[in-house]
């Protein structure tokens, strides 16, 4: 096959409603990329799944502009564009049938690394659910510094997986459900920017592509089919959680849950999948090397916390502060020890990234 352009690469998944399949279908049958855009109607409406609807988008050609603006943006900004029949793409993703023909990628992380795994679970995740989460990674980061963390980027157990292999030097990967010029939810956004430097950012839509509601279920087969296993650690009985166990499972790969106790909310759909024999039953990170069968690559060694001689003056006033207290939110340390709210949320970001202190849901900090 001829070399294909990068804005043909980026047009051809612009097409509307023609999907990844019908995509990589349209490939197969030119036996080119650039020969689709130049296939007259009456041509198109022969091939077989095509039809007059589909047709119509293809040959309507409005999107080759919009496609030589992206492949302008993505050039600017020094983000990476995957196409599905490059040779880097990444072999996982490569084995779904509807994984994206072409997405977009900012950071420094491999995609192809030997051990990928996604952590998702609900937006309303508990203390104890945040604590399984961040105990189960930072074990995992001992035994296994090359393991990739995939998650969403969302509220509740994506962000806290993504917290957790920052503080541990695990590479993570966000991937989103909108295009680069947004952050969604704009409060995680110098997580995010943090994400980029320690592994990156990844999505199938285009820069200028808004945070909808259906984006973020059509984001859920990337975060299932670009590792090994996904890992639920809390979700309630339906959510989009179990949406991902349920396309991982699809994908042959090994689905693995956290169970709760009985009656508690965020915990019915964990004990659902594991109840129907869909997930894997984990309790730990020895749990995860066992199922995947992944050895450790060194004996598991105690990590020492930042010394207290490492903090500034205004770092170890915090932390004094938190552990006489118990737990505080941002609006009280910030009354109680005047410091200005934009300079706090910075230090509380970097404490946590240091293992020093934990967020909790409702803006509430403890050590």
């Amino acid at each position: 096959m001829p070399e294909i352009s990068l804005k043909h690469k980026i047009a051809l998944g612009l097409i509307p409603r023609i999907g990844d399949i019908n995509a990589r279908k349209l490939v197969s049958f030119f036996g080119d990329v650039e020969a689709i855009f130049r296939e007259p109607y009456r041509n198109l409406v022969k091939i077989p799944g095509i039809g007059h609807g589909l047709a119509k988008y293809i040959t309507d050609r409005s999107y080759l502009d919009s496609a030589e603006k992206e492949a302008a943006y993505v050039e600017k900004n020094n983000i990476r564009t995957f196409f599905y029949l490059d040779d880097d793409y990444p072999f996982r993703l490569r084995q779904c049938d509807d994984s994206p023909v072409v997405f977009f990628f900012k950071g420094n992380c491999d995609l192809n690394a030997p051990k990928m795994l996604s952590v998702v679970g609900t937006r309303n995740a508990t203390v104890h659910g945040r604590e399984t989460c961040e105990s189960i990674i930072r074990d995992l980061g001992r035994g296994h510094p090359d393991i990739v963390i995939v998650s969403g980027l969302a509220y509740g157990i994506d962000i806290a997986s993504h917290k957790a292999a920052l503080a541990n030097n695990i590479l993570t990967i966000g991937v989103l459900g909108h295009g680069f010029r947004t952050i969604y939810p704009s409060i995680h956004r110098s997580v995010a920017n943090n994400i980029i430097l320690h592994g990156g950012l990844l999505t199938d839509f285009v820069s200028d592509a808004l945070p909808e509601r259906n984006n973020f279920i059509k984001r859920n087969r990337i975060i299932a089919g670009l590792s090994d296993a996904t890992l639920i650690v809390e979700s309630g009985i339906s959510g989009g959680a179990l949406i991902t166990a349920d396309i991982a499972g699809s994908y042959n790969r090994d689905v693995l849950a956290v169970p709760g106790r009985p009656g508690d909310q965020w915990s019915k759909g964990c004990n659902s999948l594991i109840r129907q024999n869909k997930a894997a039953l984990i309790e730990n990170a020895a749990d995860i090397e066992y199922i995947l069968d992944w050895m450790p690559e060194k004996p598991v060694k105690a990590v020492q916390k930042t010394l207290f001689s490492d903090l500034s003056e205004t770092e170890q006033l915090i932390y004094n502060l938190l552990v006489k207290e118990g737990e505080l939110t941002i609006d009280l340390i910030c009354r109680t020890l005047g410091i200005p709210v934009y300079k706090l949320s910075s230090l509380l970001l970097q404490m946590e990234f240091r293992g020093l202190i934990r967020s909790c849901p409702g803006n509430l900090y403890r050590v």
